[in-house]
């Protein structure tokens, strides 16, 4: 009797923490592969979040005018949503270049989410310079990575 109880009891139990992780994943509640629309992780899986450029230019290249493209869509989309563009620079100049450059970058990725119908009151600009790295090296593979403008959902 008593270990049929128990069986009875098991069984109850993992019923309960099957039900709770289905509920968690309904309802976005820290399941596996839930986006929450609109946020930092929707634009990154689903627009990109960042747009990179030539050695010590803030022009913005042709084949990363797509990507702004999307983010400025991605924006219409989500009315509420402010984003900062972060401009950064490869390792290779001095801090106070590197902050002006980055600075460029930023206002430049800046003008073309505008320019496509973004509110730029909706949109700040900041630059970090060759302070935050993405990638580690003194190479050319490192320091394209580096030289880039990221929207950052505030």
């Amino acid at each position: 009797m008593k270990t049929r109880l128990l069986g009875v009891a098991a069984l109850a139990l993992l019923a309960a923490c099957s039900n709770t992780d289905q509920n968690a994943s309904a309802t976005g509640g820290g399941g596996a592969g839930t986006i929450r629309p609109g946020s930092q992780e929707d634009l990154v899986a689903n627009v990109g979040d960042r747009v990179f450029f030539d050695f010590d230019s803030s022009v913005i290249r042709a084949d990363q005018r797509p990507v702004l493209q999307r983010q400025a869509e991605w924006m219409g989309r989500y009315s509420d949503v402010r984003v900062q563009v972060e401009g950064h620079t490869d390792e290779r100049g001095t801090r106070e270049y590197n902050l002006a450059l980055g600075q460029r970058r930023a206002n430049s990725a800046r003008d073309v989410l505008v320019a496509s119908g973004v509110n730029g009151a909706r949109i700040s600009t900041i630059s970090y310079g060759k302070d935050r790295p993405a990638a580690l090296g003194s190479d050319e593979a490192a320091w394209a990575q580096n030289r880039r403008a990221v929207t950052v959902v505030q």
